[in-house]
């Protein structure tokens, strides 16, 4: 995560009391955020697919029945 924060430099939108209310990104900061949730979520959809399977079938045996149909 650190790494991330190295990365952006947000700036914020603060309140007359001084709170932090919103932050501005830039559009490459906000894409390159984008592409880390979207990795992660793949990530995490491997891992999950990974813990529920019940067996495998080899790639190329798999290559061969999907190329049949």
């Amino acid at each position: 995560m650190q790494k991330v924060m190295n990365i952006i430099k947000p700036e914020y939108i603060v309140n007359k009391k001084g709170s932090k209310k919103a932050v501005i990104l830039s559009l490459k900061e906000y894409e390159n955020i984008l592409e880390l949730i979207e990795d992660l979520e793949d990530a995490n959809d491997l891992l999950r697919a990974e813990r529920e399977a019940t067996s495998f079938i080899p790639y190329n045996k798999f290559r061969k029945s999907w190329l049949k149909d």
